[in-house]
């Protein structure tokens, strides 16, 4: 925190809720005594799920409150019930000192083999964007605070963009051999509707999703740009054209966990997942992605590789361009680690 600057904290298992506030409260402390007085954003994986699971992605619950699984809330068919649980994440969570949750899944259940299908809240776009409404109010809106942000709010980091639940086989991108989403029936369109319907038009007062996160995959043939097969944050036809540019979304993007590294020997290697990308080093990989519109990199914690491709970025595009576009991913994290207001004029 203090070399690297790290100020966005992805935690997993808690011992108890004591030693979590207690934790959290120290570290928050230790990094507001720091030049700048930047605080930490702590995020969660989901951790209510009442299911027993192995998946990496999931996190100890600890001490919070119990519910279905994505498709076990979509089950009860009823987006209110849904708000509810959000609402009641949400103060669950800013107990426990965490200010953005890492989902909701709102991928379509389009294959059942897919080893994640369990988080999705199902197959029907239209129920998914009426459930993902309802959970991003839930989760984000304080009541009474005038823009709905306030001291029960939580972000709501909404994956994965274009859509994660087509990947060939029912295989999962997680490794190597799952990292094809092929869009059966040509329905790319319908797995969008899920976050340009829901995620990105909520009826609450903080109008969208904070963030976003885009999955793993090649989305094949996908591209009608550059017509190039490449993980979707190494796509500039899916972040800066789509995802920014057509869509308008503006919040917060993050890749999903560790993309950058180079491959390893192996298949089914886990973490190899810097898919189309191979022949790049660690820091172009870096600044590609930052080009496309992207703001933070999953699981990274080494601030060199970004630098390098500053530095890289400034003799491409100029040292003017560069500057502008690291303070634009700036601002952003600084409004969801509290310390700005959208509106308030940057400081340098």
């Amino acid at each position: 925190m203090s070399q690297d600057h790290i100020r966005h904290v992805l935690v997993s298992a808690y011992q108890d809720t004591r030693t979590a506030v207690r934790w959290q409260n120290s570290v928050q402390s230790y990094t507001e005594a720091l030049p700048f007085g930047i605080p930490v954003n702590f995020s969660s994986d989901p951790r209510h799920g009442a299911a027993d699971s192995e998946a990496e992605y999931k996190s100890g619950a600890g001490e919070v409150s119990k519910w279905p699984e994505g498709i076990g809330m979509a089950a009860l068919f009823d987006p209110e019930r849904v708000k509810k649980f959000a609402e009641i994440v949400s103060r669950e969570y800013r107990a426990l000192g965490i200010t953005t949750a890492l989902g909701s899944q709102i991928d379509l259940a389009t294959d059942p083999r897919w080893m994640r299908l369990q988080d999705t809240l199902g197959l029907d776009w239209e129920r998914t964007v009426k459930m993902t409404r309802a959970y991003c109010d839930g989760l984000q809106t304080t009541e009474d605070a005038e823009d709905g942000w306030g001291k029960h709010s939580v972000n709501a980091m909404v994956k994965h963009w274009p859509g994660g639940g087509t990947g060939e086989g029912g295989r999962d991108a997680h490794y190597a051999f799952g990292q094809f989403a092929v869009y059966p029936g040509g329905k790319f369109e319908e797995h969008l509707k899920p976050f340009t319907e829901g995620a990105f038009c909520l009826e609450g007062p903080t109008k969208k999703a904070a963030s976003v996160m885009p999955y793993y995959t090649v989305s094949w043939e996908q591209d009608k740009k550059n017509h190039e097969n490449v993980g979707n944050s190494y796509s500039e036809y899916m972040i800066k054209d789509l995802l920014r540019g057509k869509y308008g979304y503006d919040g917060v993007v993050c890749t999903d966990w560790d993309i950058t590294a180079d491959p390893g020997a192996d298949l089914d290697d886990f973490g190899s997942r810097c898919y189309g990308t191979e022949n790049l080093t660690v820091a172009q990989r870096h600044l590609r992605i930052i080009m496309n519109g992207v703001d933070q990199f999953g699981g990274n914690q080494d601030k060199k590789p970004v630098m390098e491709a500053y530095d890289m970025g400034c003799q491409l595009y100029g040292e003017e361009a560069m500057r502008r576009r690291m303070e634009e991913s700036g601002f952003w994290k600084n409004i969801l680690s509290g310390k700005t207001a959208p509106g308030k004029q940057m400081r340098q």
